[in-house]
Formats: C-alpha cells, sequence, structure tokens
C-alpha cells in the first residue's frame, strides 16, 4: 500500500484567487508548487518577456567570440553533442545557428556502445586528421578532462557548453570546483556564474548561445525563436524541472512545434498520428522523444540529426518511418526485458531491499529503462545489469530513501567504473562481482519498512460535487506538466459507488460510477483492475463488489486519488475523474 500524504503549505488561497481571477484551488497547487506570490504573475501569463538574458551566462559572451574569429578566420569547426533527445537537438541548434553565421562546421555524435557518453580523445584525435581547429560541444564535456587536455595539446582551440554538474575535489571539508582547461567554458553550475536559473538543459544552453551568436553577428535574433521548439523538446527529453524560464520555453514552444516549419518534426509527428493533436509535454516525453532515443539506442543518433536537417518531404517522412520502428523494435525489448526482470524477482521467496538483476542477454543501452519500470513495480532501488563486450554494465534507478551515488561509492572497488546521482546511476563491472556487490547493497542499504513504501502527495482534498468545468479549465494555466510541476492530485474520501464496469480491450480497466452531493461522476481506473477487485472483496465481501457490478445498491466506499477531466462525446461534455489511486 501507497502512503498519502497531504500537501500542507499555507497562504490566503481565497485572496489570491481573487487578486489573480482564479479558483483558489489553482492558488493552492501553485504555492504546493513553491510558487511565490511575486511570481504568480508571471506563472500564469508564462509570456516570452520573462525568459533570462543569454549574457548574464558566464563565459556565453568569450564563447561566442571564440566562435566568431574562428568564422572570420574560415577555420573549420566541429560541433560534439550527445547520443540523447537533449544531446541531438543542442546538436541540432548549434549546427543551424553556425551554419547561419557562415561557418565551415560539421558535427559529430558519439556512438553509445563504441564511444560512450560525451567527447573522448579519438573524437579529438578524428577531428584534428579532419583540419578541425575548434572544437564546441553540446551537452557534455564537463568533466571530459583527457579529451580537452588532448585537444590543447594538440593546438587545438576547445569551447565547452554543458549543464552537468561540474567535477570538485574535497580539501579540509572545503569543495574546489575542477574546470576542464578549455578556452571557455559555459555552464550554469559554475560557481562563479550568476546565471538566474540553473537547472537548464543542454539544448537551452546551446538556445543561449545560439541568441547571443546573432546577436553579435548582426542577425535578428528573434530568427532563433524558430529554434524554441528544440528548446522544448530537449528540456522535456532530459527530465528538467518545468519551473522558471524552463517551463515557459516548453510551454511556448509547444505552441511552434504544433505549426513547426521543421519538415523532419513535422514527419515524426505525422508518422506518430499527432497532426490533429495539441501537442502537450507528455507527446513530446513518452511519443516522439522516445523515437530520438532509440536511435542513439539501438542505431546511431545520427539518424536523428538527419531528420532535422532534412529539407525534402519523401526523404523525412521514410527517415521517421525507420525511427518509429526503431521505437517499435526498442518497446518490443524492453518489454522483453521487463518479462525477464520480473520473472527473476518473483522467484525470490524474499524480495532484497535493493534488487540488483542481471540479465546477460539484454541490450546494455535498455538497462535504464528496465530498472526504471522494476522500481516502479516494487518500488525498490532497483540495479539492472547485461553483459557488455569486455565487462557486465548496467543502470540503476532509485527511490527518495536511497542514494545510489553514494552507496556505489562506498563499494567502489567492486566497480570498474560508476557514476550518477541519488536517483539514477550508471556502471560497469566484473562478472564475478555482481553478487559480492548484490549482497553488499543490501547488508549497507539502511533501508526500512517505511523507506519501501511510496509516498504520493496530495494537493487538495477536494470533494468530486465541488469539480465544475471552470476549474478543470483552469487547471490548463497550470501545465505544461512534468518534472517539479507534476499534474496536481485531489483526493476524495469515503465515496459511494453506485456502479462497476468493465472497460478497455480485453476488459481489463474499470470504471466507477461515484455519488457525490446528489451528483453522479464516473472514474477511470486504468491500473491492475483484478487487484484492485481483489482488494475491494477482501475489504467489503463479494457480495457487495456484485452488488456494484450489477448497479445495486451496496456499501462500497472509496477514497480515490484522482485528476478530473472533460469527457467529450458527440456534443455531449460531462465532468469525469482519472482515478490514480484507490485506498481502502
Amino acid at each position: 500500500m501507497k502512503n498519502w500524504m497531504e500537501i500542507r503549505k499555507g497562504g490566503d488561497f481565497v485572496s489570491l484567487g481573487e487578486r489573480f481571477h482564479i479558483d483558489p484551488v489553482i492558488a493552492r497547487v501553485m504555492i504546493n508548487r513553491g510558487i511565490k506570490e511575486a511570481d504568480f504573475a508571471s506563472f500564469l501569463s508564462c509570456k516570452e518577456e520573462y525568459i533570462h538574458a543569454p549574457s548574464l551566462m558566464l563565459d556565453l559572451e568569450k564563447a561566442v567570440s571564440i566562435i566568431l574569429d574562428a568564422v572570420s578566420e574560415k577555420k573549420k569547426i566541429r560541433i560534439i553533442g550527445d547520443y540523447d533527445i537533449d544531446g541531438i537537438n543542442a546538436t541540432y541548434i548549434l549546427y543551424s545557428a553556425f551554419l547561419r553565421v557562415g561557418a565551415d562546421v560539421s558535427y559529430a555524435i558519439p556512438r553509445r556502445i563504441e564511444d560512450g557518453y560525451g567527447i573522448n580523445p579519438m573524437m579529438v584525435e578524428d577531428a584534428h586528421e579532419k583540419g578541425v581547429e575548434l572544437i564546441v560541444t553540446c551537452d557534455n564535456g564537463i568533466s571530459a578532462f583527457p579529451a580537452v587536455e588532448r585537444a590543447k595539446k594538440l593546438g587545438m582551440t576547445i569551447v565547452v557548453t554543458d549543464h552537468h554538474q561540474v567535477p570538485f575535489e574535497e580539501e579540509n571539508g572545503i569543495k574546489l570546483e575542477r574546470l576542464v582547461p578549455a578556452d571557455a567554458v559555459v555552464d550554469p553550475h559554475r560557481s562563479k556564474d550568476l546565471y538566474p536559473f540553473k537547472e537548464i538543459c543542454g539544448g537551452m544552453v546551446a538556445w543561449k548561445l545560439m541568441q547571443l551568436l546573432y546577436e553579435k553577428a548582426g542577425i535578428d535574433v528573434h530568427e532563433a525563436d524558430d529554434y524554441m521548439e528544440n528548446a522544448a523538446f530537449a528540456t522535456v527529453g532530459d527530465i528538467m524541472p518545468l519551473l522558471d524560464e524552463n517551463r515557459i520555453v516548453v510551454k511556448q514552444g509547444l505552441k511552434r512545434m504544433s505549426h513547426t516549419k521543421n519538415v523532419g518534426l513535422r514527419a515524426l509527428i505525422a508518422q506518430n498520428d499527432l497532426e490533429q493533436c495539441t501537442l502537450n509535454a507528455y507527446h513530446l516525453g513518452f511519443v516522439l522523444g522516445p523515437c530520438f532515443n532509440a536511435s542513439g539506442r539501438l542505431e546511431t543518433a545520427d539518424l536523428a540529426m538527419e531528420l532535422l536537417l532534412e529539407k525534402d518531404v519523401m526523404k523525412a517522412t521514410q527517415i521517421a518511418g525507420e525511427l518509429v520502428s526503431l521505437n517499435s523494435q526498442r518497446k518490443a525489448m524492453t518489454a522483453k526485458g521487463d518479462e525477464m526482470a520480473v520473472s527473476i524477482v518473483e522467484e525470490k521467496e524474499v524480495l532484497d531491499k535493493v534488487l540488483v538483476l542481471y540479465l546477460p542477454n539484454l541490450h546494455e543501452s535498455l538497462c535504464g529503462l528496465v530498472a526504471g519500470h522494476i522500481k516502479e513495480k516494487y518500488y525498490r532501488p532497483t540495479f539492472v545489469l547485461a553483459d557488455g563486450d569486455k565487462c557486465v554494465k548496467g543502470s540503476g534507478r532509485s527511490i527518495e530513501a536511497y542514494s545510489m551515488f553514494e552507496k556505489m561509492n562506498e563499494c567502489k572497488e567492486l566497480l570498474q567504473k560508476f557514476g550518477g546521482h541519488p536517483m539514477a546511476a550508471g556502471l560497469s563491472l566484473e562478472k564475478d562481482n555482481i553478487d559480492a556487490f548484490r549482497r553488499f547493497l543490501n547488508e549497507h542499504c539502511n533501508l526500512s519498512e517505511e523507506d519501501l513504501k511510496e509516498t504520493v502527495y496530495i494537493d487538495v482534498k477536494l470533494p468530486l460535487s465541488y469539480l465544475s468545468e471552470g476549474l478543470i479549465g483552469q487547471l490548463d494555466l497550470l501545465e505544461p506538466f512534468g518534472n517539479k510541476n507534476e499534474k496536481p492530485s485531489f483526493a476524495d474520501k469515503d465515496v459511494s459507488v453506485k456502479k462497476i464496469t468493465y472497460i478497455g480491450k480485453e476488459t481489463k480497466y474499470l470504471k466507477f460510477t461515484f455519488e457525490s452531493g446528489n451528483r453522479n461522476i464516473d472514474g477511470l481506473y486504468f491500473g491492475d483492475a483484478m487487484e484492485l477487485e481483489g482488494k475491494i472483496k477482501e475489504a467489503f465481501g463479494t457480495a457487495e463488489y456484485e452488488a456494484a457490478l450489477s448497479g445495486k445498491v451496496n456499501r462500497l466506499k472509496l477514497s480515490v486519488l484522482y485528476y478530473p477531466q472533460i469527457n467529450e462525446y458527440r456534443g455531449n461534455r460531462n465532468i469525469q475523474i482519472v482515478v490514480k489511486d484507490v485506498l481502502l
């Protein structure tokens, strides 16, 4: 069972509602999200004027100066990006910008299996052999000491643009920043950087560089607005917090993407049957984005870059079809990996508190996806390992109470390489060390049974009878939803059930008809219907459940966690809820 916890942040919600012409419930959700009263206007309006000036970022003007000098001296420039959604869009933004200012520019994206993450010395050597004099990284480079040092030794100029944490060394309890020896280092996480909002992605940093580059080159800065959709795509794809300027860029970028000028994006939208949809953050993160990621996982991210650069409709359609096909292949492989992982977990008589699952035949690029799914199913820190070329490689996904990076650091002698942060990690180790790794993590996890209960947070305890079309319409003001700006959760206690109906293909979902304040409101449940059915029968008895199935009087009363929406069908509009969880 999950723990339900109501968020209790104080505020005069009625007064805020009157002042900003919103329902007090909307004001309360905004306060729950940490939105200060002074920022209500910018949050609600989501206007581009609230996006921060690029010139505020440390070293950005220096980087632009270096690039423009290289362009004027006709030096060869190479952009080195990364193979995920963020890295691909960042590479595309910079490549387009450099072409616009007349640069002799090429790009290179590392191959996941052969090259690993980010710039490496081999890529530097290749660039040098091709006569490249300036390298510009995007979405990587902040910790690439061997590659940057090699570039400098070869007499090359290198500009690093990144958004990841800056490496540091600790001396006498003081963290000392370690910067790569590049000619310019652009990263909002630098300790001396005064940029107002640090949590931007590599694509956003690239877009900021594009804006300042255009300004300094005498090009209308508004031309960069066409690439806001790519910055938005990168932001959602890299799961950045949808707060501050991130939220503005994503909201405005989605509007632009709906009528994008980019032939490749139009083709990908069409191939995913989204032409008639109002695009939202979900489509970027879970429909279009995975097509980009699939290219980097199973083939090469160059295919996604080719799509963004393609001008011919027929060719773009062909490439988009290939990406969709790759993503379908990735889905099937991931589903098979999920099945194998679940079977291993279910075979255990006692479930480990930290799951370490070895799936030798799983494609190593899918370890993180499978780990995430298993973590969600069992709510335990999960590492999934697979055979790599020379060793076992894997990824981990964690829960709030467990820092993966910290625990891996405690047993680093068992690992060849590792990295990450509290909630996600990557690692490689010898096959003979898997069991020792599993034992160590479980013996030193310090996790209680309470830690292994997922907590779901309630924004407002809201009776179903309070719901109105007006309130539901105002929920759109809070979009786009995502990291740190999650879709609000509402709860109502002991709601009477008038009827239960099985719905969906193979009737595997449930529809409840609830009665609240003399109103009937439908609730759709897309979780495990069989599991919920069993729990309801156990709590109220089979006879009462059967009565509800027949629409007869019954004693069923459920506490529901929900999100409201409008169901429109054949011109009729009705309020309904999506039931996210049930408490008995």
